[in-house]
């Protein structure tokens, strides 16, 4: 079992929190439970649940009806699993703006933990 975490901003925000709550109901059980199955089987998740990005960044992939909802993560020493930021996909691709957000995030996390 793998323990999830939310990536959490020196002031003290959780974006992806921010980002799960602020989806509608069904949308945000749907997400819950994907990460709850994503702390189940961490690294062994694969998809349709969950596809590698960059650099150890990976996306959980989340679906309802026609609503398509991403979450980027990245693990971490000890089965912990950091989520960064998610966001409402409209296009094909991944918006190179939100991978960007969640490699700083990442890039952040890490380099806060050496201290």
């Amino acid at each position: 079992m793998f323990d999830v975490e939310y990536y959490e901003l020196p002031n003290g925000e959780k974006p992806v929190k921010q980002f799960i709550n602020s989806l509608n109901e069904k949308m945000r059980t749907k997400a819950l439970a994907s990460l709850t199955i994503l702390a189940e089987f961490g690294n062994a998740l694969r998809e349709p649940y969950s596809k590698a990005i960059d650099k150890g960044l990976f996306e959980l992939r989340i679906k309802f009806a026609s609503d398509i909802t991403r979450i980027f993560y990245f693990f971490y020493v000890d089965n912990k699993i950091i989520v960064t930021n998610g966001f409402l996909k409209k296009t094909q691709k991944t918006p190179p703006n939100e991978i960007a957000l969640a490699m700083k995030y990442k890039s952040e996390y890490e380099g806060r933990q050496r201290k």
